[in-house]
């Protein structure tokens, strides 16, 4: 009838903005895990990270899942998002960055397949984030989620161009066209 339920039991449409972030959560995870079948056929390391984050996303989906409006202490304390993994995406952030040439020109979607899986990864989790940041500003969401959600795109980016470079691929770089 259109309609779906929360953590917490509340029945709310299915065009609810929670039920819009879930979505789009739960399609970032699915791009993620994609380019991560992509990164594990290359043999990257970093595929274990991917794996992890997969697992965070759960923990996103049940934050967002329980609005604060309705949950109780119990649902709260259950799926409470802490800071400490957009702490660890940070060390990993700069962990890969140390590693890779600077930036000189902005880079289009591009570097094999693993590089463009997770570039389209990290385009999926911007939209998540836009997603997530109305439900944060309403008091709905923890703040660390949509935090999680922004730093994840900066650690996408920087992965994709890491695997490109590992794979000896080219990154393919904006030319402005000629009028």
């Amino acid at each position: 009838k259109g309609f779906s339920s929360t953590f917490t039991g509340e029945r709310r449409p299915k065009g609810d903005r929670i039920f819009e972030a879930l979505g789009a959560t739960d399609e970032l995870s699915s791009a993620i895990g994609l380019a991560g079948e992509f990164s594990s056929e290359k043999g990257h390391t970093f595929v274990g990270q991917l794996h992890k984050v997969q697992c965070m996303l759960q923990d996103v989906g049940s934050n967002l899942a329980t609005p604060l409006s309705s949950a109780r202490e119990a649902h709260r304390k259950r799926t409470c998002f802490s800071e400490e993994p957009v702490l660890e995406l940070e060390q990993w952030i700069d962990s890969y960055s140390e590693q890779l040439p600077p930036l000189r020109a902005f880079i289009l979607p591009s570097g094999g397949r693993s590089s463009a899986a997770l570039h389209f990864s990290r385009a999926v989790c911007r939209r998540a984030e836009r997603c997530v940041v109305p439900l944060v500003q309403a008091g709905e969401a923890d703040p660390n989620v949509a935090k999680y959600l922004n730093r994840l795109s900066d650690y996408l980016f920087v992965l994709a161009r890491y695997a490109a470079m590992k794979e000896g691929k080219e990154e393919k770089i904006y030319v402005k066209p000629e009028p």
